[in-house]
C-alpha cells in the first residue's frame, strides 16, 4: 500500500509518485492518509509540486490539490510539469523567484497563450507555458516564461527599467521593458547564439540578452 504513492522532496518543493497502474481513488485515499500523517511537518510550507510515475488527467491533478490543502497547511506555489528540457529553467526560477513571487503578491499562470490572448499582471509574473505569436503578455514588474517566447512581452509598463524577461526560448515578435523597445533582429540574432533559458534586461538605453546562468535575477 504505501508503494502506490511516495512523497518526496525535490529541488522544486515535494515530488508525489504515483503508481502507474493502481486506481485513481485508491491512490487519492493513501494519498491523503499520508499528508494527515505528516502534516504536523509541512506546517505552513510553501511549495511548488511535481508529480512522477503517471500521467495525471487536469481534474485528478485538482483532486489531489484539494486533497492536500483541506488535510495540511501547505501553501502549493504551483505545479511544475517535469520535462528535461527545462529542468534548468525550473531550477533556477523555482530556487530563485518562485517563492519571492509569491511573497510579493506575484501571478501565475499555467498553460500557452495563444493568438490573440493577453495576459495584464500588475505584478511579477510566471507563465508556465509559451507566448505563442499574436499573444501578448504585459506587466507592471518582471516577467518569467517557463516555455518559448515567440509573441510580445512589455514588463515594467509603468516605466521600471529594472525588470526582466526570462523564457527558455526567446524569438519575440515584440519585447520592451519600461519604455525601452528591443530592436527584433539584434535580439532574435542575440538568442540564436545563446543556449539555454534566456534574460532580457536593459543596459543604459538598450535591452540585452544574456545566458539565464550567468545572472541571478530576483523579482522584487
Amino acid at each position: 500500500m504505501d508503494r502506490l504513492v511516495t512523497i518526496r522532496s525535490s529541488q522544486y518543493g515535494l515530488d508525489i509518485e504515483l503508481d502507474p497502474t493502481a486506481d485513481f481513488s485508491m491512490l487519492l485515499d493513501t494519498l491523503i492518509e499520508k499528508f494527515r500523517k505528516s502534516a504536523r511537518f509541512f506546517k505552513d510550507a510553501q511549495m511548488a509540486l511535481s508529480f512522477s510515475g503517471r500521467s495525471l488527467k487536469r481534474q485528478e491533478e485538482e483532486q489531489i490539490l484539494k486533497a492536500i490543502t483541506e488535510n495540511t497547511q501547505i501553501e502549493i506555489l504551483c505545479i511544475i510539469e517535469r520535462d528535461e528540457k527545462n529542468d534548468i529553467m525550473y531550477k533556477s526560477i523555482v530556487e530563485r523567484t518562485l517563492s519571492d513571487i509569491y511573497k510579493r503578491e506575484g501571478q501565475f499562470y499555467r498553460g500557452t497563450l495563444r493568438k490573440r490572448q493577453i495576459l495584464e499582471s500588475d505584478s511579477n509574473i510566471v507563465i508556465l507555458g509559451d507566448v505563442e505569436p499574436g499573444a501578448r503578455v504585459i506587466a507592471a514588474g518582471s516577467v518569467v516564461i517557463v516555455g518559448a517566447l515567440y509573441g510580445a512581452v512589455h514588463a515594467g509598463i509603468s516605466g521600471d527599467r529594472d525588470a526582466f524577461v526570462v523564457a527558455l526560448s526567446m524569438q519575440p515578435r515584440q519585447l520592451c521593458i519600461g519604455d525601452i523597445e528591443a530592436k527584433r533582429q539584434i535580439i532574435c540574432q542575440e538568442s540564436l547564439n545563446i543556449k539555454g533559458p534566456k534574460i532580457a534586461v536593459v543596459d543604459g538605453k538598450h535591452i540585452y540578452l544574456d545566458p539565464l546562468a550567468d545572472q541571478t535575477p530576483e523579482l522584487i
